[in-house]
């Protein structure tokens, strides 16, 4: 197979499977058990990133490789892995950038553990991806036996919040509803706010409290909110 080809297929858009919530302690008997959550590494030199795909699929990830910023960032809002490992230099779109706009504009990624895979050894460096909000800033050459320790014990974090968040798969509109409740307005308040019937608003409503698994409102909005899905 020529290089060509297999990066086509390794950057190829896979439509993702319906998720389903999974409880924290679940999640993390998952993890323990060797399941393989997904990892989704943004690295433009092709022999690392290949390199860093077979060690992880050997230890038990799944792993879906991008080959710069812009691609990354188009696979990470389309298949919401379970942790991400990002370059700093990348062409059309840094490692910081990524994980600026991530912060920006799409909370519900919030608590996807956001892993800094670099080069650089710079001191500036580090300190900026950790400003930023990366979980971790991992130098090359890479040690893998850290490297899973890592990703690992973040997943194992992420499930003590009793939520996997990227696997709730709450569409924009159950987002939305959920945001208001979780500002106390009513469902006819929010119907008004989102030019939604009353009822549609207490549908995505309650598709939200099962997806979420839980029996109210109020706690689905407390769940959201702890797990970075929604912003009150």
């Amino acid at each position: 197979m020529s290089q060509a080809h297999a990066m086509s297929q390794a950057s190829a858009p896979v439509a993702p499977s319906e998720p389903t919530a999974i409880a924290g302690d679940e999640l993390a008997a998952r993890v323990d058990r060797g399941a393989r959550p997904s990892v989704l590494c943004i690295e433009d030199d092709w022999d690392t990133a290949m390199l860093i795909s077979e060690e992880l699929e050997q230890r038990g990830f799944d792993v879906q490789i991008a080959s710069d910023g812009r691609e990354g960032w188009s696979a990470l809002l389309r298949c919401r892995p379970n942790a991400i490992l990002c370059d700093i230099n990348l062409p059309f779109m840094s490692g910081f950038e990524i994980l600026e706009a991530l912060t920006a504009i799409a909370p519900r990624f919030a608590r996807v553990p956001f892993i800094f895979l670099t080069a650089l050894t710079a001191r500036a460096d580090e300190l900026k991806g950790r400003r930023l909000g990366a979980d971790d800033y991992v130098v090359k050459p890479i040690d893998f036996d850290l490297l899973e320790t890592i990703i690992r014990a973040r997943l194992k974090g992420v499930a003590r919040l009793g939520i996997w968040p990227e696997k709730c798969a709450l569409n924009d509109r159950e987002i939305e509803t959920l945001m208001w409740a979780a500002r106390g307005k009513t469902s006819e308040e929010i119907a008004t706010i989102t030019s939604l019937s009353e009822r549609t608003v207490n549908f995505h409503l309650s598709n939200a409290r099962e997806k979420l698994g839980v029996a109210t409102r109020i706690q689905a909005a407390v769940k959201a909110t702890i797990a970075g899905i929604i912003e009150p």
